[in-house]
């Protein structure tokens, strides 16, 4: 069954072409902006909606609101409008797929691209918040995967009118799955619940699953209420506890324990982004409170905590602890001053060579670490001593090797000091990702990403499979390791190489030769046709670009080829004056040959007859001939008698 709306232009303005989407309020169409001569989106109610007064107010409010928004990560609305009985909303004509059909073909999506969607989601979110706009269905459904892995979300301000129409039946599946638990008890929402639906889209990114399901939209919200998701690490061990952390806290059922905004989220997911290993502690009102960073010593290269990044919060966590024994000290002074009195003290810092610390031969002596495999290391040997383990990358010791300790070799200390130990992660390794087909700035930008301090740099090259603008290969290619500082360069199409080819020549051909010719130099050619006097028909007379030009392959030539000489159908001039005929026939490219004849019934100086049938198909500069009437032909003469002598009377 046809559509009704394809081909129907609304408004004098939206040519509707066809169907792109069906969602359970509203039918998208591809459509043409004839005034602004660009494609568009047009959505349209469906009937039982449209019927409805009230849904309709709401419609076109919440819309109008929408199309006030501008962001990079939103899809536009450009027009809210009825017309004839239609009330549509035209919008932005997205060059992608959904997020769900992108999750139905990745399955599991990686922890890095889960935060590349996520964050771009979190940034509409934001915008759309500060204007007091809140989305409430945010879903797979409605966001928007483009090809050059940049994230629209969809539907703004729609899903609020919809809100009141929607009771959990089987047709509110696909949305239930998203819901905050506010929303499946019918309670108030605010710009958590969007936070809420968001940490569920990305807990079904990391896991391939959402965390809830049930045989109905009614046990799938009560779970949502009552439920508590499996962590996803028990599901996909290589998701980055931090992330983890981001994604369940956004997903507290408890309104109040969840990110209180969009930015406070997006802050942490900058934070992660900076630093896989960060660990996060949350308040009881949901903010976040602290920051840890860890780094375990087999951890996957890829997930490593950054070499600056690390070093700065160990160096935090020194001071922290160098204050912590500074009080100690402080406290034990203060006994000491007490027992041994000021004279004592006096006498002992004198003595001490100030400042240095005091030792007798029972104190222990700080071994020789650097050098040593970390793991090897009998740490029961040194019983009174502490060492604080840390980890770098480092290009000059191999993994799991100690390069540093905060106390050198052989020194005596007094029992109970910390040593801190900096152990080699290796070189700071990473791996090349398959970027084929990626748009160039997704490319660089991942590449940056990964903190190795690469050195990117593009080369163009010419691709017959690979779109302009797009990455054709990379070097190192994909799966290989990638070392910090490394230069890297990604291959970028030019697009098709333009191979070239000769004209040749084909004037005086039949039309058929010239397109074998044409087609064997890898030409396309165009035809047009007029009459010729000198050249016979089917034959080319012309073509557009001279023989043994070099040109492009899939160039045209246009050829034009001879109809034959024009004929001229023969009109019918009988009855015409002579003189009206004539010119008739001249006008027409005829020539003309006069005869006359008497006629009694066509006037004098008129056409009687002519030598050719009206209709009949002649060829130009053919003579006819024209009989021209003289008039009724003159009655014969009668000779003039001349009169007898009288015969005289005979007597």
């Amino acid at each position: 069954m046809e559509d009704k709306y394809i081909g129907r232009l609304l408004d004098g303005r939206y040519e509707i072409l066809e169907v792109i989407g069906v969602g359970g309020m509203a039918v998208v169409y591809k459509a043409m902006c004839h005034r602004l001569n660009r494609p568009v989106a047009i959505k349209i109610l469906k009937d039982e909606y449209s019927r409805d007064e009230e849904f309709r107010r709401r419609f076109h409010a919440e819309s109008q609101a929408v199309a006030m928004m501008s962001h990079t990560n939103i899809v536009n609305v450009y027009d809210v409008s009825r017309s004839e009985g239609v009330d549509y909303i035209v919008m932005e004509l997205i060059d992608g797929i959904t997020l769900k059909q992108y999750m139905e073909k990745k399955g599991v999506l990686s922890w890095r691209e889960t935060l590349h969607f996520s964050m771009q989601i979190a940034k509409a979110l934001e915008h759309a918040h500060s204007r007091g706009i809140i989305h409430r269905d945010i879903k797979p459904h409605n966001i928007m995967i483009l090809k050059d892995g940049s994230v629209k979300v969809a539907d703004f301000g729609i899903a609020r009118v919809a809100s009141a129409q929607n009771t959990l039946t089987k047709e509110a599946l696909g949305s239930v799955h998203y819901i905050s638990p506010e929303q499946a008890k019918g309670g108030r929402v605010d710009n958590r619940t969007d936070l809420y639906s968001l940490g569920v889209v990305m807990y079904q990114m990391l896991t391939g699953r959402p965390p809830y399901d049930g045989d109905t939209p009614v046990s799938v919200a009560i779970q949502h209420i009552n439920g508590t998701p499996l962590q996803p690490t028990l599901l996909n061990s290589n998701i980055p506890v931090g992330l983890e952390q981001i994604t369940m806290h956004a997903m507290c059922a408890d309104l109040n324990a969840r990110y209180a905004s969009a930015s406070d989220m997006l802050r942490d997911m900058e934070e992660f982004r900076k630093n896989p290993s960060i660990r996060f502690t949350f308040g009881p009102e949901g903010e976040t409170v602290r920051t840890v960073p860890t780094a375990p010593v087999r951890q996957p290269v890829q997930e490593r905590q950054p070499v600056r990044q690390r070093r700065q919060d160990y160096e935090a966590d020194d001071r922290e602890e160098k204050g912590k024994r500074t009080l100690i000290i402080v406290v034990a002074i203060c006994a000491v001053l007490a027992v041994f009195g000021i004279g004592y003290l006096i006498v002992s810092a004198l003595s001490g060579g100030g400042g240095t610390e005091q030792t007798d031969v029972t104190d222990p002596v700080v071994p020789q670490l650097v050098g040593s495999i970390w793991d090897e290391v009998d740490l029961s040997q040194y019983p009174d001593l502490e060492f604080k383990p840390s980890y770098e990358n480092n290009d000059e010791y191999p993994e799991g090797v100690v390069f540093y300790q905060s106390v050198e070799a052989g020194k005596t200390v007094k029992p109970g000091r910390i040593i801190d130990v900096t152990i080699s992660l290796g070189e700071q390794t990473d791996t090349m990702p398959e970027l084929k087909k990626k748009s160039k700035d997704y490319a660089t930008s991942y590449l940056r990403a990964l903190e190795l301090n690469l050195k990117v740099l593009t080369e163009e090259e010419f691709s017959e499979d690979v779109d302009e603008g797009y990455v054709t290969r990379t070097d190192p290619a994909a799966g290989e390791t990638l070392k910090d500082g490394q230069i890297v360069t990604v291959y970028v199409s030019k697009g098709s190489e333009e191979k070239k080819t000769k004209v040749p020549y084909v004037v005086g051909s039949s039309l058929d030769s010239a397109k074998r010719a044409l087609e064997n130099a890898k030409l396309t050619y165009s035809v047009s046709e007029t009459y010729s006097t000198t050249v016979s028909a089917g034959q080319v007379i012309s073509q557009s670009i001279p023989a043994n030009t070099e040109v492009a392959e899939n160039t045209e030539v246009a050829l034009v080829v001879s109809k034959g000489k024009q004929s001229v159908t023969m009109p019918s001039v009988e009855g015409y004056d002579v003189g009206a005929a004539t010119d008739v026939l001249r006008n027409l490219g005829l020539k003309v040959n006069t005869e006359t004849a008497y006629s009694s019934t066509v006037p004098e100086g008129q056409v009687i007859s002519q030598s050719h049938k009206q209709g009949t198909q002649l060829e130009p500069d053919t003579t006819v001939t024209l009989t021209v009437s003289l008039g009724p032909e003159p009655a014969p003469s009668v000779p003039e008698t001349t009169e007898a002598p009288p015969v005289p009377d005979t007597p």
